[in-house]
């Protein structure tokens, strides 16, 4: 099958920085075409926001690119290289089953990645084939825009594409291409590819691309590189912060995942917490819990170490100056952190102003709630609308007692109650994708061939602070299952 050049019509305005940059940082290389591509899903929205047409997404030609049939006018694909550490070891990495297009300039000016995953083998495949199937790339499509809905950075979904030919995985399964769009896609491993297998002057222009792609205004700073670091430090912290507010689990924090732009990137394993419980991992392969809800901060740091491992030589001539500059940086995340998520927790309660006390008020709840397996999502909702006979612990005295004290501490501010449960309402979503409702969706589009059902959790997750009625029946956790919910790694 032809590789031709899409049509104009569509919208597509690349620019290609990336494929600016030494060739040591990426393989260029074309799609692998498929059999019969079909479109499965198209995000509209997204679509408008990028400058594209909809329309003419939905035609042949619109369709054969978001394959990988054809490439759009201006695009450049290429595989990025990069490395990571993966549960911990060192291993050599790469864009084993994506390209990278192209970068969409927007109306507005803005600058993004579109990139095609599952488009093929590269040299960075190993043993892989390339390929994906279609149920976790509709997996992505979902949860990438319920988290974009709950407003977490995150890499999102354009369009999901069916191929027409089976994968196999154990079984044959239907293969699909997703199209991912991300801030860009930049990561931890990435710096750590050119610290380990470049020279110090590579590892120096990919930094100062990443400053004048992500952080233009620390370029001029005395330091810049340590401005760098602090900048990535910065968007982390305030990026698991609000994974842990919603009671997000990843699932697979290597440090490949770990995105310069502070966006979440990877939805392989990942899933949202039912019952409070900060040891919850969802992972099959996560058997040691190094990625459990509880350990998504210290995790993250110990990611941000390795990256300012790599900006060592960049960081000071002298060696030592350069370990206390990054060790002082990387000193500030768990209070950057920490400061993000106290915000965020006293937000929850409705709680405007800052008091000593408030993360005693805050431990307190969270111990309940893993005592009695409370809903983690459902027992805030009930807070919201003070409604405390919805909760898991009504009529414990701890509760009564905890109760107490919330209603005194929101007492002590100035702000009027209906502001207090407008700030719930505003940091307390009524749905997250629930487990059961996301399996349930791909298992109707997967088997059946029917999207209903995921288009009707789309609509659902797409406005979740709304509390409407309708989304009543989306808010009910699962009856406790027979054997723990498990999530596996799409390839």
């Amino acid at each position: 099958m032809t590789q031709r050049k899409a049509t104009t019509e569509t919208g597509w305005n690349f620019d290609n920085s990336y494929a600016r940059l030494p060739e040591l940082f990426f393989s260029r290389l074309h799609p692998a075409p498929v059999k019969a591509p079909k479109l499965v899903l198209l995000n509209h929205a997204l679509a408008a926001s990028l400058g594209l047409n909809a329309e003419e997404l939905q035609s042949e030609d619109g369709v054969a690119a978001l394959a990988g049939n054809r490439i759009p006018e201006g695009a450049s694909p290429l595989a990025q290289a990069y490395a990571g550490h993966q549960f911990g070891h060192f291993t050599m990495l790469g864009d084993g089953r994506a390209l990278l297009i192209g970068e969409q300039i927007t109306p507005s000016g803005e600058r993004f990645d579109i990139q095609l995953k599952g488009s093929g083998r590269t040299p960075y495949s190993r043993q892989g084939d390339g390929r994906a199937v279609l149920g976790p790339m509709l997996r992505e499509y979902l949860i990438s825009e319920a988290m974009h809905a709950l407003g977490i950075a995150t890499t999102r979904s354009l369009a999901v594409v069916t191929t027409g030919e089976a994968v196999i995985r154990g079984t044959d399964q239907p293969g699909a291409v997703l199209t991912r769009v991300a801030a860009s896609h930049l990561r931890v491993g990435t710096f750590q590819y050119a610290s380990q297998w470049g020279t110090t002057e590579e590892l120096r222009v990919l930094a100062d691309y990443s400053l004048k792609r992500h952080f233009p205004d620390a370029v001029a700073g005395e330091n810049r590189y340590l401005s760098l670091l602090q900048e990535v430090i910065r968007r982390q912290a305030g990026l698991i912060a609000k994974w842990q507010l919603v009671g997000f689990i990843h699932g697979v924090m290597n440090t490949d995942n770990m995105t310069l732009s502070g966006e979440t990137i990877d939805y392989g394993p990942c899933a949202f917490m039912d019952a409070y419980d900060p040891a919850t991992v969802f992972s099959s392969i996560d058997i040691r819990g190094r990625y459990a809800y509880g350990n998504q901060p210290p995790i993250a740091g110990w990611n941000l170490a390795r990256f300012a491992e790599t900006l060592l030589p960049l960081l000071h001539a002298d060696e030592a100056q350069a370990v206390k500059l990054a060790q002082d940086a990387l000193a500030g995340f768990s209070e950057l952190y920490h400061c993000n998520w106290r915000a965020g927790m006293r937000a929850k309660l409705g709680i405007f102003n800052e008091e000593a006390q408030d993360e005693a008020l805050i431990e307190d709840l969270l111990s309940m709630m893993q005592k009695y397996r409370a809903d983690y999502t459902n027992t805030f909702r009930a807070l919201t609308f003070d409604r405390p006979e919805e909760t898991a612990f009504l009529g414990t005295p701890e509760f009564d007692r905890w109760y107490e004290l919330w209603q005194a501490r929101l007492g002590r501010q100035q702000e009027a109650k209906a502001s207090s449960q407008q700030l719930m309402r505003n940091w307390n979503p009524a749905v997250i994708p629930r487990n059961h409702r996301v399996e349930a969706a791909l298992e109707s589009a997967v088997e059946r061939g029917d999207y209903r059902v995921m288009e009707r959790l789309l609509h659902i997750l797409s406005s979740p602070y709304a509390h409407t009625a309708e989304q009543a029946e989306y808010s009910t956790p699962p009856e406790p299952p027979a054997q723990p919910y498990r999530t596996f790694c799409g390839t």
